[in-house]
């Protein structure tokens, strides 16, 4: 017997006409590519994202059209998020840190029929235009005032794209399960693969989020993505501040400590999501002015773990940091940090102790882990394996690539996300390391994750990698690549014995090596691909063969 219940599509264009109706005094704030900050309300925001969408149909996008963004966290680009999915077409975004190769590769394999650019991409496309389609219409983001001169390409102007559409629209109605949105990995091996999202899989990963990091929605107040809207849709902001109620503010290409914090001081942000390299930038500009900016309270981390000091150093300074773990196959996010209710009032060494690891799963989401024989592990917080995941916001496989998805997916349909972890039997999951990072010494498992909290704990850290490299008697050891917090560097010794309180002596890393920066890959993790690369060219290191 069935429920005798309506059943309407899930679909994203309603998602800003209820933020519209609902909460007409929220903002989009933006710093703009031209030089100053635009700001509007939700209902300036749908009226223009209607007039839009009717310029991209005038333009020939239809249904399943893979419609491309090249551009930075700014209200253009929001309004392309909705105006493009609205009408049926799939919104495509490109992270302008791909290498170009794999940039023409994504534009053609996806087979995208419009580009839109921020006038800083100009450059970028125009060295890589002959290899891309040769029928791709280029649309540059600003008005006609602003447009570059001499171009290298034939480009249509964004304004004039609106210019004269109407403010209303009927917004078509179609199968929840229409692809809307089109993201690809920076993996360091092959081509990036394509992750191709649903109407329903983004509306419900939007409300997931909401329900789960339910410290970081509070109606009325102000968000902050740092998380680029071109790495798997911003981690769904875009779609849960209009259902929740909060303002967005958008801070544009400016991601550097001292921007990022003026620009929270003056908006009084409360909540603020990024990647740990973003956090370390800000809360190193946040002990130089001695004080937080105005109204922040919540941190949510992601991309990879951050460090326990880190973490640390916002809850002594007032804010709450929580990770929020995923993957782009994952729409992305999978479980939360938020800490339980039992916890809220723990002491701050315990509360760290949870919030170090990635937390509790969503709703919706599955974890289990397995070992090397792809027997399912026990959930005792004390396994270790590698973990797969899946639910309604997990791909079911890659666009137009069977051979990826044959090798992602087990034999039930599970995804393998390359982490090894742990989970406890609350579901709390504890991310060891990626399985290319693990350091096998000996026939025992060293988590580089684990060194790497470690040594940024050091006050003469300032940001670290372990890596492994041959060894002639235990296989693999770790050595520690580190940035100095200061001119004075901290012997290995000493970094041995902060260590030690934690691990083991065989753990310790054998050696040190000093460097200005460490690498980081399109989406602002550390490139250990690039950095063994690094070390092998640069520092001539014995065991980097």
């Amino acid at each position: 017997m069935k429920g005798m219940m309506m059943q309407r599509p899930l679909l994203i264009s309603e998602i800003l006409e209820f933020g519209a109706e609902q909460y007409p005094q929220g903002e989009i704030v933006s710093v703009r590519t031209e030089g100053d900050v635009h700001r509007y309300t939700y209902p300036d925001a749908v009226k223009r994202t209607r007039q839009l969408a009717h310029g991209l149909q005038a333009q020939g996008v239809e249904l399943g059209d893979r419609v491309a963004t090249l551009a930075w966290n700014g209200y253009r680009h929001f309004e392309l998020y909705y105006a493009i999915s609205g009408i049926g077409a799939v919104c495509h975004t490109i992270n302008p840190r791909l290498s170009a190769e794999q940039l023409i590769y994504i534009v053609n394999h996806a087979e995208d029929k419009l580009l839109f650019l921020d006038t800083t991409f100009v450059p970028l496309i125009a060295a890589v235009k002959d290899h891309l389609p040769k029928d791709l219409t280029y649309v540059i983001m600003t008005d006609r005032a602003h447009m570059p001169k001499d171009l290298a390409f034939e480009a249509l102007c964004y304004e004039d794209l609106l210019e004269g559409q109407p403010e209303t629209i009927e917004w078509p109605e179609f199968d929840e399960n229409t692809a809307a949105g089109l993201c690809y990995t920076s993996g360091t091996t092959g081509n990036p693969k394509g992750a191709l999202y649903s109407h329903r899989s983004t509306v419900l990963h939007a409300m997931m989020i909401i329900v789960m990091q339910s410290d970081s929605f509070v109606e009325g107040a102000k968000v902050l993505p740092v998380v680029p809207l071109f790495h798997v849709n911003a981690w769904g902001l875009p779609y849960s501040a209009p259902l929740a109620g909060l303002s967005i503010v958008f801070p544009g290409a400016a991601l550097d400590g001292a921007s990022l914090y003026d620009l929270m001081d003056k908006e009084v942000v409360h909540s603020a999501w990024g990647v740990p390299t973003i956090w370390m930038g800000l809360m190193a500009e946040i002990r130089k002015r001695g004080q937080m900016p105005a109204g922040f309270k919540d941190v949510v981390v992601g991309g990879s773990a951050a460090p326990r000091s880190l973490i640390k150093g916002f809850e002594e300074m007032g804010a709450s940091v929580s990770h929020a773990w995923g993957m782009t196959e994952m729409s992305p996010v999978g479980s939360h940090g938020v800490l339980p209710a039992t916890l809220k009032d723990a002491p701050l060494e315990e509360r760290l102790d949870m919030k170090q690891k990635q937390g509790r799963r969503c709703f919706g989401v599955d974890f289990k882990i397995v070992d090397e024989d792809g027997k399912v592990l026990p959930k005792d917080g004390e396994a270790v394996g590698e973990l797969y995941v899946r639910g309604n916001t997990v791909v079911s496989g890659y666009f137009k690539n069977e051979e990826a998805t044959a090798k992602a997916l087990d034999a039930d349909g599970w995804f393998g996300t390359g982490d090894v972890a742990s989970i406890d039997p609350n579901g709390v999951l504890s991310i060891q390391d990626r399985a290319k990072d693990l350091v096998k010494s000996g026939g025992e498992w060293i988590s580089s994750i684990d060194l790497e909290n470690a040594a940024m704990a050091h006050p003469g850290v300032a940001s670290a990698a372990v890596i492994a490299v041959p060894h002639p008697k235990w296989d693999e050891r770790p050595i520690l690549v580190a940035v100095a917090a200061g001119e004075e560097k901290p012997s290995l010794d000493a970094l041995q014995q902060s260590m030690s309180e934690h691990f083991a002596k065989w753990q310790l890393p054998d050696d040190i090596i000093w460097v200005e920066d460490l690498p980081l890959t399109a989406t602002g993790k550390v490139s250990k691909l690039t950095l063994r690369q690094r070390l092998l060219e640069d520092y001539k290191h014995p065991d980097l063969r």
